[in-house]
């Protein structure tokens, strides 16, 4: 099982910016798309930014133009950088990749445990 380690969350104040970072704890032979969502008290999980293994960015309207997402390919990270947020960004996110571990594995999602960003004054 692949394990995905999540840092950069926090307590930020609205205007505010802040940086997600994530990667596999262990060696992984390929990885497709990643991306992060995120679920706030009471409401649904939802897909924040997502780039695929040509970079290609998809981005969903609530933050298109504050966030960027990005990845490393020699590194199998990926990275979310939020800015301008505001209190309705406050929710836990959540990394995922698809891939394989071993060469010999379906393709199949990964997730991370989430991490908690608070935007508030």
């Amino acid at each position: 099982q692949v394990q995905l380690v999540e840092s950069g969350g926090g307590l930020v104040q609205p205007g505010g910016s802040l940086r997600l970072s994530c990667a596999p704890s262990g060696s992984i032979f390929r990885i497709n798309a990643m991306g992060w969502y995120r679920q706030a008290p009471g409401k649904q999980r939802e897909l924040v930014a997502v780039i695929t293994s040509g970079g290609s960015r998809n981005y969903a309207d609530s933050v298109r133009g504050r966030f960027t997402i990005s990845r490393d390919n020699a590194k199998n990270t990926v990275a979310l950088q939020m800015n301008s947020l505001k209190p309705e960004d406050t929710a836990v996110y959540y990394c995922t990749i698809n891939g394989r571990r071993f060469w010999y594995d379906r393709e199949s999602d990964y997730w991370g445990q989430g991490t908690q960003v608070t935007v508030s004054s």
